[in-house]
């Protein structure tokens, strides 16, 4: 059977028979696929294929006797045309709405950071609420030790 690599270079995979014929993935990954190939207004479907030329070698999991592609991986390894060609990783895309794309997609990881940033904040001064109602129980009640109330003072970083 001849399949068609989804690549802007288009190989006729029929010609190549040392290269594996990969389906895409499913759901977000396919998304970042469909980036990575730079092909305007192209969706991939469940029928579509890229070679696997178009991933580094450490890209693909060896250790059984079926060669798999590991999780999360995006094809990297793209022969482009100059039109398509990018100077630096940090080179914005062509099209607006692909700009617009990775805006949105900014925009959502600031605001997951923060969302984890608050989150943080908020179980570390639980943690040192809890601590430091803890050792006020135990001094109150007396059972800390001199040695140990020393020791508790060097690593609180403050002294009493």
């Amino acid at each position: 059977m001849s399949y068609k690599c989804c690549s802007p270079t288009l190989l006729n995979l029929s010609l190549f028979y040392l290269i594996s014929i990969l389906r895409f993935p499913k759901k977000d990954v396919r998304k970042k696929w469909e980036v990575a190939l730079r092909r305007e207004g192209f969706t991939a479907t469940d029928s579509s294929v890229l070679c696997s030329e178009h991933f580094k070698p450490e890209d693909f999991d060896r250790t059984g006797q079926i060669v798999r592609l590991k999780d999360g991986v995006i094809p990297s390894v793209f022969n482009f045309p100059l039109h398509l060609q990018r100077d630096h990783g940090y080179a914005l895309p062509a099209s607006p709405t692909a700009l617009k794309a990775r805006l949105h997609e900014a925009l959502a990881r600031v605001e997951s950071l923060e969302r984890e940033k608050k989150n943080a904040m908020a179980r570390e001064k639980r943690a040192k609420t809890t601590v430091l109602s803890i050792l006020a129980d135990l001094r109150e009640n007396k059972l800390i030790n001199e040695e140990l109330n020393e020791k508790l003072e060097f690593y609180s970083g403050k002294t009493k």
